[in-house]
């Protein structure tokens, strides 16, 4: 059954939460718990009166929507990321510059999944910025239905037209690392790429397919390995891209935590990076020029990523307005990681 959509009151009236309560068959109480976030409410009854609150498009007096509140919502899984800390760190600095603060929401726990979007919504919010976070239909008609301004930061998938998004050129970045690697000589490239169900993996794996094959090499699977955009995920699957017969003397990783699996794998089976074994990473993060050596890496503005979403969360307060479709541009940063590759 598709997700209800929300139904505009006669003459402008805002439905009461006594009209939620009674056509969903419950006490007035029920529902202000709901608003509130409150956790003694059944998973059943919970569903009833948000699908109420969605059909009729109830928005609570004095919060969400409203331009009201000092307050912006960043989002994410968790923040155990240094790519979550820098979106924050932007965010923050770009809200504080207007004279707005930050409240930082992040989803570890299932349980916490479940109940975000009433504690948000519950106390009042400017809009709401999320990092990568996928939402669900219901969630999506809530957000329109309450008039909530949103940006997602990096979108894990591709997302809906009610949604404004901030991006970067994913393609583009994957295609230079790979560009760069190919001029230094290489020729066995391996990809380390994230989980293939995010944008971005797909973006940057496809980029890296394009530099492969405009430069007339054909695309190794065996030399195509997905991990998690961890350091031990990245470790382990360099590992087996160097256990290969003919392992490569070169390897992209989809980001920057990856890469430092790779430098820790090459060491463990006697590899010098650069001379044995070149690397790209990708995200630039300040750690990558304290690698040894310096990491070379594709970078990925996320200040400016998180600037922009502020940007576009404060300029989009109408909840009809046009929803904004932004991709900022990537740049290789060559360091010290990469190098021609060692004589046969």
């Amino acid at each position: 059954m598709s997700d209800p959509k929300p139904i505009r009151q006669p003459s402008g009236k805002r439905i009461t939460i006594a009209e939620i309560a009674r056509q969903s068959g419950v006490s007035t109480a029920t529902v202000s718990k709901v608003l509130n976030g409150r956790s003694d409410v059944s998973p059943a009854t919970r569903a009833l009166v948000r699908d109420m609150i969605v059909t009729h498009g109830y928005r609570k007096p004095g919060v969400s929507g409203d331009g009201d509140s000092r307050v912006i919502d960043v989002v994410f899984n968790e923040l155990d990321s240094p790519w979550a800390v820098e979106i924050v760190r932007g965010a923050t600095a770009a809200a504080q510059a207007s004279g707005l603060t930050v409240a930082l929401t992040a989803l570890s726990e299932a349980g916490e999944r479940r109940v975000w979007f009433d504690h948000i919504t519950s106390r009042g919010t400017r809009g709401i910025i999320l990092l990568l976070y996928e939402l669900t239909a219901k969630q999506r008609a809530e957000i329109v239905a309450r008039h909530l301004p949103m940006v997602v930061v990096d979108p894990s998938t591709e997302p809906g037209p009610e949604v404004s998004s901030v991006g970067a050129t994913n393609w583009s970045g994957g295609l230079a690392a790979t560009k760069h690697l190919i001029e230094l000589g290489h020729r066995r490239i391996g990809m380390i790429t994230g989980p293939r169900e995010l944008l971005c993996s797909r973006a940057r794996l496809d980029g890296y397919r394009a530099g492969l094959e405009t430069a007339g090499l054909s695309v190794d699977d065996e030399l195509v390995r997905s991990s998690d955009f961890r350091v031990h995920g990245g470790y382990e699957q360099a590992k087996v891209l160097l256990s290969l017969p003919d392992p490569p003397t070169a390897i992209f990783a989809g980001n920057d935590l990856s890469a430092l699996g790779v430098f820790r794998a090459a060491r463990e089976v006697g590899l010098h990076v650069p001379d044995d074994l070149s690397v790209v990473g990708f995200h630039d993060l300040p750690l990558s020029a304290w690698t040894t050596p310096a990491l070379t890496t594709v970078r990925q503005p996320l200040l400016q990523m998180a600037r922009m979403a502020v940007r576009i969360l404060l300029e989009n307060q109408d909840p009809d307005a046009f929803h904004r479709r932004v991709e900022l541009a990537t740049e290789l940063i060559v360091r010290e990681s990469t190098a021609i590759p060692p004589a046969s």
